[in-house]
């Protein structure tokens, strides 16, 4: 396959626009991915950790031991998506991990930007950390896309605050650094779903007031200059996504501050193929890599 071409597994890869969220659309997407996040989810259940935040729970059968946690932190580009967005993944640690796995609702910008979404995070950590059938040494944190992000920028709090140690990081294609909007060099012709333009509304929106100034490293977690100490990661990311560049970085950076770090890179895969082609075979070899990372990770 040359460097050009997409993975033949993902064959709605050339019908698909550069460009699906913008100013315009985000409020629409935003209602409709919101209607799917008022469902409860079969084989789980809805809890209210506060008056701003709920979590999407799944617990396994069984478990004779206190289990392992995971939170699941759904993309979007901090504009839009839902916790049901992490179903699928959450439903499978549960029954394959015998893990609690849980999926955060958190507020989404413009309305609520910076540094509100990562609180709210922070909140459905601390709400699993809490519960008693769960072991808080095991907790890994997951997200994808603007979760991905938010899942760095949870370990970076987590470790400034020193309340919770995370045993691991999973990012999936994680959008990590605001300065990616800035770059003239990128071939936009092999992106799909997430353009510069979209990372521009996204960072713009989720930045808030801290657009105007320096961006905070917990906002932007590629800003970091310290990424030591930090849980081991795992970064998967395709060659034809933005975040290609910075999630290569992102890697080469953490291993360098002595942070074991796996980095999984798909030729030819683009922006979100594991949600818009969930059945290719491409995509349901990612999710196995990602859960018996996680299983690798929680000892399960």
């Amino acid at each position: 396959m040359s460097e050009h071409a997409f993975d033949p597994a993902l064959r709605f890869a050339r019908f698909l626009p550069r460009t699906i969220v913008t100013p315009r659309t985000a409020g629409p997407l935003r209602r409709l991915t919101g209607l799917a996040g008022a469902v409860p989810p079969k084989g789980g259940e809805i809890v209210h950790v506060d008056a701003n935040v709920t979590v999407r729970v799944f617990r396994p059968t069984s478990t004779s031991r206190p289990a392992a946690g995971v939170v699941f932190i759904h993309g979007g580009g901090y504009v839009i998506g839902s916790a049901a967005m992490g179903d699928h993944l959450c439903r499978r640690v549960a029954e394959e991990l015998a893990a609690v796995a849980v999926s955060v609702e958190y507020r989404l910008a413009p309305k609520h930007p910076f540094p509100t979404p990562l609180e709210d995070c922070y909140t459905g950590l601390r709400w699993l950390a809490s519960q008693p059938d769960v072991d808080p040494t095991r907790i890994a944190i997951a997200g994808e896309s603007a979760g991905g992000g938010l899942a760095a920028a949870l370990a970076l709090m987590a470790r400034r605050r020193g309340e919770i140690r995370p045993a691991f990081q999973l990012l999936s294609y994680p959008m990590l650094d605001d300065r990616t909007s800035e770059r003239t060099d990128i071939d936009e012709g092999r992106l799909r779903v997430w353009s510069l333009s979209s990372n521009r509304y996204g960072w713009r929106s989720y930045l808030g007031p801290a657009a105007g100034g320096p961006v905070p490293p917990l906002a932007a977690p590629a800003r970091s200059e310290d990424l030591a100490e930090l849980p081991p990661a795992w970064i998967g990311v395709g060659t034809h996504d933005l975040f290609h560049d910075e999630d290569v970085a992102y890697a080469e950076r953490l291993r360098d501050a002595g942070v074991p770090c796996t980095l999984h890179v798909l030729p030819g895969a683009y922006h979100g193929f594991d949600i818009t082609e969930r059945r290719s075979s491409t995509s349901r070899a990612y999710l196995d890599e990602q859960v018996r990372a996680l299983g690798d990770a929680l000892g399960e």
